[in-house]
């Protein structure tokens, strides 16, 4: 049994030609698995939007295959496609109630009244808006409009629901809410979720993988948990939350920092003897010590910045790197410590990552 929805084979969208040719798409190749959560995430301008595009038909490849359920969809329009598109402007119909709007789809496809009215009653009870059902769009809210768009796009039963950053036009609290919802809805449909977002936030709040984007390419696809802790490359580790990035030279199978001081890190061979690299370290693996306890890092406190829960505490090494900690703020919001002040800091060796190019 065929458990992939939707797969992208070598696709490749190049927009305009000659010397001004843009190339958004760069031989992508992408399997998505039936009834995932599956996000597409990077900045502005990766490409993400764009193979969203290719898969919902609103653009076709310059090259490469979309396939869905197996089947090559490449050259079919939009309309003869079984997936369903969620915008960012939500597109509804303002003339329209509520319930009109939900059921404009099944209407287009013919379907018999009694199914579309039953249908509808079905997609406002799993958006939770019965209760709006015959208002306008026009009076409701940002989030309540959003919810009215799901329904819409979910009551055809597609085999595959788009979504092009819907979160973005809400406020921070609303839109914290709804990636809970649109999680849920997901879960409780079975529908494979494609979604396309800038926010890492929300990509790791929601995803069951994701496809971490730039410059046209893929650079990683994992769990949200692989694509945090075992980024691949320096782009991955710096979209990503938040890194340190240290040079190191090989030496003797460790890693040599600029101020002398060795760490030990996993996977390295022979060849890599003498060989420079690049270290990350997320800000919560670092660990701060008396100065003189045995087997750590010398450093000194620069800043303290304060964000409530956490307070960041940017160091620095005596080879001149810097280095972030984050540390959980005590109750009196003290971290009892100074700028100048001299600490020693540890770096798990587990969570010290060697990055490639």
């Amino acid at each position: 049994m065929n458990d992939i929805a939707v797969e992208a084979r070598n696709a490749v969208k190049t927009f305009g030609q000659g010397d001004h040719a843009v190339r958004a798409l760069d031989d992508v190749s992408v399997t998505i698995r039936k009834g995932e959560f599956f996000t597409l995430l990077g900045p502005s301008g990766c490409g993400k939007t764009t193979l969203l595009r290719l898969i919902a038909g609103f653009e076709m490849p310059t090259g490469g295959q979309i396939l869905l359920d197996g089947a090559d969809i490449t050259d079919l329009p939009p309309n003869k496609r079984p997936v369903n598109t969620v915008f960012q402007s939500y597109a509804l119909f303002p003339h329209l109630t509520v319930a009109e709007n939900v059921g404009f789809g099944l209407e287009m496809l013919n379907r018999p009244k009694a199914e579309v009215r039953q249908t509808t009653e079905r997609m406002l009870a799993l958006v939770k808006l019965e209760a709006l059902a015959g208002r306008k769009t026009s009076q409701l809210s940002g989030g309540q409009q959003q919810r009215v768009a799901l329904a819409r796009a979910l009551a055809p039963q597609p085999k595959v629901l788009l979504l092009d950053e819907p979160l973005s036009a809400l406020d921070l609290k609303l839109r914290k809410e709804m990636q809970t919802e649109l999680k849920r809805l997901q879960h409780e449909t079975g529908i494979t979720f494609i979604f396309v977002t800038h926010d890492q936030e929300e990509a790791l709040t929601m995803s069951d993988r994701i496809g971490v984007m730039s410059a046209g390419k893929i650079q990683q696809i994992g769990s949200p948990r692989d694509i945090y802790t075992r980024p691949v490359n320096r782009f991955v580790a710096s979209f990503i939350g938040e890194s340190n990035f240290l040079p190191a030279t090989i030496v003797q199978g460790a890693a040599r920092l600029g101020s002398g001081h060795s760490l030990a890190v996993e996977g390295l061979t022979p060849v890599d003897e003498g060989r420079k690299v690049t270290l990350a370290v997320r800000p919560e693996q670092v660990r701060l010590t008396a100065e003189d306890e045995a087997d750590t890092i010398r450093a000194t406190v620069r800043d303290l910045v304060y964000f409530g829960t956490d307070t960041h505490c940017h160091l620095m090494l005596s080879d001149g790197e810097e280095v972030v900690a984050r540390l959980q703020s005590p109750a009196s919001g003290d971290a009892g410590l100074s700028e100048g002040q001299i600490v020693g800091l540890r770096l798990a060796p587990g969570a010290v990552q060697v990055l490639g190019d």
